[in-house]
């Protein structure tokens, strides 16, 4: 039998809560995977017809956790391939990332796609994240944030470690 394939464009933001790196603290969603088990992840979701990538992001992040953030700098994208049991399709998903930082307003309303939102200092943020590829995206964000690396440098970096 052969199993259909799909692509998915995703966009998604490494929220920060502050300047400072060293005590920021990161904006963490769980989503219950097709197990029943919820698993700690970043917003992120699809990209609209007529948006950027950037737009993506910045709503994303709103809708997902009802905090308003603004981009600093665009990061590496993530590529990942998943089955998805309830339809029988292979997807290949590409996500684009991007660091944020939060407006520092208190949340609005959510589309009630996520069970919990959480800020999460960075340290237990690399601890809490279900997968390395986001807490590799993570180490590499709080960097660029921390004037250790630029966008490019990380985006860089982060390729050579997968």
């Amino acid at each position: 039998m052969t199993v259909p394939h799909r692509r998915l464009v995703s966009a998604g933001g490494v929220v920060l809560d502050g300047d400072a790196p060293d005590t920021a603290r990161v904006l963490l969603i769980t989503m219950i995977g097709q197990d029943g088990r919820a698993r700690w992840t970043l917003p992120k979701g699809g990209v609209e017809s007529g948006e950027s990538h950037a737009e993506a992001a910045v709503r994303e992040v709103r809708e997902e956790t009802g905090h308003a953030a603004t981009v600093v700098a665009p990061l590496r994208p993530i590529s990942y391939t998943f089955l998805w049991r309830p339809d029988g399709v292979r997807y290949r998903k590409t996500v684009h990332w991007f660091l944020m930082r939060w407006d520092g307003a208190p949340p609005g309303p959510t589309d009630g796609e996520v069970d919990e939102v959480a800020w999460v200092a960075h340290a237990d943020a690399l601890d809490r994240l279900a997968h390395r590829n986001e807490r590799d995206l993570v180490a590499s964000a709080l960097a660029v944030a921390a004037g250790t690396a630029d966008a490019a440098d990380a985006r860089d970096a982060d390729r050579a470690a997968s």
